[in-house]
């Protein structure tokens, strides 16, 4: 694969987050936080796509993409450590929302999600940007292209 095909890659799997983003504040809006909880969980994982797919990586399991991401960009960092703890809250709470039937999902909790999902992309958007990725921000609220 050439630079500019991943480049490609990597732009429509941050755009894939960015739909997921809007989608999981859509929801909110609409009182869907287990929904909500869902799309922002997926926002930051096609973020992690984004950059991993810059090396030609990808994984067939959630937790291979997370370990992956963590080892290249944030053991090494390329990208504050401190995104670790976003992927780990987000991971824990879309997996208690979708698969624990008695989970609540809190507004509150939702909110934090989504923030943090903004804030993880904002990172991911800007490091992309300057590997040569054409990243939009869309409705990022705080973001700068």
């Amino acid at each position: 694969m050439t630079i500019e095909e991943r480049r490609n890659l990597s732009k429509a799997r941050f755009d894939r987050a960015r739909d997921c983003l809007h989608t999981a504040k859509i929801n909110r809006e609409y009182n869907d936080y287990r929904a909500a909880a869902n799309r922002s969980y997926y926002a930051v994982f096609h973020s992690m796509r984004a950059v991993l797919a810059l090396e030609e990586v990808d994984m067939s399991k959630h937790s291979g993409v997370m370990a992956e991401f963590r080892r290249r960009y944030l053991k090494t960092e390329i990208l504050d450590r401190k995104l670790s703890a976003i992927i780990t809250q987000a991971f824990e709470v879309r997996n208690a929302s979708d698969y624990d039937d008695f989970y609540i999902v809190a507004k509150e909790d939702v909110d934090l999600q989504i923030e943090n999902a903004i804030h993880f992309m904002c990172a991911i958007g800007a490091y992309l940007a300057g590997q040569g990725v054409a990243v939009s921000f869309g409705d990022m609220e705080g973001a700068e292209a």
